[in-house]
């Protein structure tokens, strides 16, 4: 972590901290910290704040095992406000929630960062039985042509089937489009970064 010159003094010796989670965005929690937490925090690479009820620090899931692993942590232009992205493990909120502001921490999209690295996975150890392994195994050919059979059957869905078949076969395409891509040495987020050039706001 890099040193930051933050100014405790400026609002009484504690810091709000923002706890945001590193992979959704959501954030999970607000807490404070004083320059002895901040300094464990950077030690231990888990959130450690000062308790404002039991005056002392205390380490978020030092009882219930439920941490947050620290992935980086920025102060605010102000000097005085920290925001902390990390790896919760479990639950954040003490009612169990996934964070204290009884959201879900959760985002679908995210899925297909994991099916991405699932599909990796697969290409590396090529277990039997596996239907990925086979679409591996039938060439370069035959993946491509499986991604023009489900587009085809994606654009049959959206003229004259239903919506719940649309997303059916929709997925199914994609699917097999990462299998396409990882076979080529590339993957979905190739395609992200290539959107993220042509996008133009309006």
């Amino acid at each position: 972590m890099k040193n930051m010159n933050l100014d405790f003094d400026k609002v009484g010796g504690l810091i709000p901290a923002i706890i945001q989670d590193n992979e959704t965005n959501k954030v999970l929690m607000l807490g404070y910290m004083n320059a002895e937490a901040l300094q464990k925090t950077q030690e231990t690479g888990k959130v450690t704040f000062f308790s404002r009820t039991k005056q002392r620090l205390w380490t978020k899931g030092e009882e219930s095992g439920n941490f947050l692993n620290v992935i980086s942590i920025k102060e605010d232009c102000d000097k005085d406000t920290l925001l902390i992205k990390v790896n919760p493990v479990g639950p954040v909120c003490h009612t169990g929630a996934d964070t204290c502001f009884e959201e879900e921490n959760k985002e679908d999209i995210l899925f297909l960062k994991y099916l991405q690295h699932f599909i990796e996975k697969r290409y590396k150890e090529m277990p039997e039985g596996s239907y990925t392994t086979s679409l591996f195994e039938s060439g370069i050919n035959r993946m491509a042509q499986k991604v023009g059979e489900e587009a085809l059957e994606s654009v049959i869905e959206a003229c004259n089937g239903t919506d719940d078949r649309l997303i059916y076969e929709s997925a199914d395409m994609l699917y097999h489009l990462i299998v396409l891509l990882t076979s080529k040495g590339l993957s979905i987020e190739d395609l992200a970064r290539e959107l993220q050039k042509r996008h133009k706001k309006n």
